[in-house]
């Protein structure tokens, strides 16, 4: 039987984190002769994977030959934000059984997406199955070292200013390297209502009532939902003044909340004054994109112990946990 000819001018496009779309030139004589596909694709490793892992499990997807471009998806357990290497051959499969092969193309490489609105969506979902109650409270709080605040104050105008989000969470969290801001806490102690005074980010303690960052005139949206091989979880949530930059940038991808109405964070006007409560079985990382005066709050030390076991500084998602992982990817 006649050789068949390499596939070549191989394109993906139409990425999401989970799928991917895919093409190629062959000859016209092959085009009808050809029964099936193979497909090699390979994520790319870095210094810091794991060599070992997934390493018994096949990576080449035989499909039968479509019309192309052909649409990936659901064959493998893609990961978002991954990069991948893409060959392809084809083939014919003949009577025995057996498949004439032809050699296989060039390698392409590219990288899958973030989570789409969709995806967050469920995330959100399973986070609120979980939120527990809602705990009233009064101040937003953030904790740092003392060196911290006084470079703000020094070098930035009295302004705690944005920055970019690490790393942390989801690995397909839009957010993550993307959105500026300043992160803040917001859970209280349940016997006192208020913040606890453990800390695993430092001694110091910026206190600002809630009104200054949350009322009618900012956009509340849900960003992610993890915990790190522990039994708490975490929620993100952004905090965007209305036609704010940080409010531009999370409209088109992040889900947005009802303020008065949501299992998160709320603000709702009670008796004509604002009233703010909290998840109780959830920490919640609030990001608000703005720069925060200093002057609106006050700045003292916490008597607690700092728990740096707590820490979220560039934590990575437990991917096995059933309560926050959905299917298209960690």
């Amino acid at each position: 039987m006649e050789l068949l000819s390499t596939p070549h001018g191989i394109e993906v496009n139409n990425i999401t984190c989970d799928s991917f779309r895919i093409s190629w030139a062959m000859e016209n004589s092959d085009l009808e002769r050809v029964t099936h596909y193979f497909i090699d694709l390979n994520k790319k490793e870095n210094k810091s994977s794991n060599k070992f892992k997934h390493r018994d499990v096949p990576t080449k997807l035989v499909a039968k030959a479509v019309p192309l471009p052909m649409t990936v998806r659901g064959h493998w357990f893609l990961s978002p934000r991954t990069e991948y290497s893409v060959a392809v051959q084809t083939a014919v499969k003949q009577s025995d059984g057996e498949y004439l092969v032809s050699g296989w193309s060039e390698t392409v490489e590219f990288c899958t997406g973030d989570y789409a609105k969709e995806h967050l969506a469920q995330l959100q979902e399973k986070a609120e199955q979980i939120a527990g109650r809602m705990l009233r409270f009064s101040v937003f709080y953030r904790n740092h070292h003392k060196e911290y605040f006084q470079h703000a104050r020094t070098h930035c105008g009295n302004m705690l200013q944005p920055y970019l989000k690490d790393n942390s969470g989801s690995h397909g969290s839009p957010t993550s390297g993307m959105l500026h801001g300043v992160f803040f806490s917001c859970n209280t102690e349940f016997n006192t209502g208020q913040p606890p005074q453990d800390s695993p980010y430092g001694r110091w303690r910026f206190q600002i009532p809630a009104q200054r960052l949350f009322n009618p005139s900012t956009n509340l949206y849900f960003a992610d939902f993890y915990c790190m091989y522990t039994a708490y979880h975490y929620a993100i949530l952004v905090l965007a003044p209305k036609g704010s930059l940080g409010d531009r940038f999370c409209r088109d991808r992040l889900p947005l909340l009802d303020i008065a109405c949501n299992k998160f964070l709320t603000c709702s006007v009670e008796d004509g004054e604002l009233v703010f409560r909290h998840a109780q079985d959830l920490i919640l990382e609030i990001i608000y994109t703005e720069p925060v005066d200093l002057s609106l709050g006050t700045l003292g030390e916490i008597s607690g112990h700092q728990l740096m076991s707590l820490s979220t500084a560039d934590a990575k998602k437990d991917p096995s946990c059933k309560t926050c992982n959905i299917s298209v990817g960690r």
